[in-house]
This record gives C-alpha cells, structure tokens and sequence, in this order.
C-alpha cells in the first residue's frame, strides 16, 4: 500500500506541472488568438465625404459627428441630415471594413428617401479609432444603441427634433449581427436590412482567426473561442446567437441578403431567417452575385440594382412618403 501512494504522489508530481504548462499554453494561446483577432485590419477611407462631394451636392452636406457611449468611449460617424420629422437609417459595416464601405449606400438613401443617415465607424474600425479593439458585435451592440440615441436628441433649430418615431439598421456580416442585437433591446428598430448574417460573435471570431492563421484552424478556433472567457473577462462578448434574440424580435420589417461569394454566410443567413417569429414580415435573397459583403467588387450594373433593393425596402417599411407637389396658379 505504502509502495502504491509512493508511486501516485510520483505520478501525480511529473503530471502535474505538465498539466499546468499544457493549460496555461492554452489559456495563453488563446489570448493571443483573440488579441490580434480584436484588432481588426485597418486602412484608409476608399473614400471621404470631402472627394465625394466633388460629385454629389448631397454627398458635400455629410458631417463628421462624435457622440458619447454608454461605456464613456468616443464614437464617430458621418451623418446626412434629412428632413425634419422623417425617420433614421443607421449604417453599419462589416468585421475589418469602415464607414467608407457604406458611403455611397448612405448617399443614394438619403437622395431617394430624405431619410437622416448616420454611417459610424464600429469600434476598433477606421483610420486611427478612438477605440482599438472590436468586440465582435458585443460592446458594438450598446454603441449602435448609443447612436440611435444620438439621433434622436438631434434638433438642427434647437427645438424641433430631426428624426422621427422610426428608425431602421441596415448592417452587413458583423454590422447585421449587431443589428439584430441592437433591435432585440430597442423596439423603435421597425426596420432592419441584414447581408451575409453571421450565426453568432463565434463565428465572426472563428473567421477572423482562420484568416490570420489557417493552419490548423480546426484547432486556432478554439483556442480561441476558449481566450473569450479572459480577454473579455468584462463581459463584452456576446455567447447567445442571431436566432436566440431573432426569437423575440416582434412586429419588425427584415430584409435578409446574402449570396454564393461568402457561402458560410448564406448558409448562416438562410438558417437566422426561420428564427423569427410570424408577426415579423421577411423578405429573402439569398442568390445575389456579390452580396453586400464584396459590394466593393461588383460592377456598377451590380452595385446600383443592390443598392435600389436596399432602397426600396427601407422606403416602404419606414413610411415613405413622396413629397407633393403644389400646381402653380
């Protein structure tokens, strides 16, 4: 017996610091996954307000805006101001894209629409972000809430407000995830555009780190997804999915896109659309050729019927109204 418990504390001592090395090799490991994932690709704007204004009048009315979030970081977009009284439309980009992406969307919106729209920057996102790192739709969601905030307080003459009652999201990847989210804690969300919907923050984190390192991604995903539990020790990472807050995001208009150029995403984006529940109206395209998500690469045939869709959805869910016209006497 004695020789028995001599060789289990002997065991027991050469196993265990491997185990500790072996777990904090994992911990560690997955920390490190999740830091370079959280600081998202960055690079100039594709375009500024300033060379877009050279073309369109609209365009050279955007302004650059900061506002507070609920955690006392700074947030920034541009906003193009519409008609008092009439609705919001927020613009939200993708994991390691910028307000830039979603310009000419944003013009062609207010154009058509008269809609105010206001195209931040995600968090980590931009040339040089107040914020550093993402949160892959977690922290973003509050930030998306800040922002509809931050319309609704607009009032150009000091007295009358901007923006009316309703206001609509249209998010692409991990700005339709956020978009989902925000709406799930905001019902005047009545209207939400959602391309190429990831499942969760997971899968968004997942894809981000199999673009860092795709060897051996089967095991890089989850080293990271275990680093979630430190690095956010916080509690800014999201773990419930698109279709768990999907479930209870009642009465709203949605447009799902997506299409074969990013497949883990239309098969993603497909799935989300049978979450929601019957007195939510869906519309469904899931065969564009782009998608939003690489509208950057499409032409211009494909970039204007895209952008008319959008368009068109957002003025029949938000309450369009074509301006009148006053016959001279």
């Amino acid at each position: 017996m004695a020789k028995t418990k001599r060789l289990f504390k002997s065991f027991y001592r050469l196993i265990l610091p491997v185990f500790i090395l072996v777990v904090g090799s994992l911990i560690g490991g997955g920390i490190f996954l999740v830091q370079k994932a959280a600081h998202a690709p960055k690079a100039r704007y594709l375009v500024t307000p300033e060379k877009y204004g050279q073309l369109s009048s609209r365009g050279a009315q955007i302004t650059d805006e900061t506002w507070q979030n609920s955690d006392g970081s700074t947030a920034r977009g541009w906003l193009l101001r519409g008609t008092p009284g009439s609705p919001a439309i927020v613009l939200l980009h993708a994991y390691g894209a910028d307000r830039s992406y979603v310009l000419n969307l944003g013009v062609k919106l207010n154009e058509a629409t008269d809609f105010t729209i206001l195209m931040p920057d995600q968090r980590g996102h931009g040339d040089t972000p107040h914020v550093k790192n993402t949160s892959f739709g977690g922290r973003e969601t509050e930030d998306a809430l800040a922002a509809v905030n931050f319309l609704r307080g607009l009032k150009p003459d000091g007295q009358t407000l901007l923006v009316g009652q309703n206001i609509g999201i249209y998010g692409t990847e991990m700005g339709a995830l956020t978009a989902v989210f925000a709406a799930g804690k905001n019902e005047a969300v009545k209207a939400l555009v959602l391309d190429s919907l990831p499942n969760s923050s997971d899968d968004l984190l997942s894809r981000a780190t199999v673009k860092r390192y795709p060897f051996a991604s089967f095991v890089t995903t989850r080293v990271a997804h275990l680093g979630t539990y430190m690095y956010f020790y916080d509690g800014n990472y999201r773990r419930d999915s698109g279709c768990d807050v999907a479930k209870n995001l009642n009465n709203r208009q949605v447009l799902l896109l997506a299409g074969a150029d990013a497949p883990e995403f239309q098969t993603s984006t497909t799935a989300v659309s049978r979450c929601f529940p019957n007195s939510t109206k869906i519309e469904t395209k899931t065969d564009l050729n782009p998608s939003g998500f690489n509208i950057t690469n499409a032409s211009l045939e494909q970039s204007e019927a895209y952008d008319q869709r959008v368009i068109g959805f957002f003025k029949q869910s938000l309450g369009y109204v074509e301006p009148t016209t006053i016959a001279a006497n």
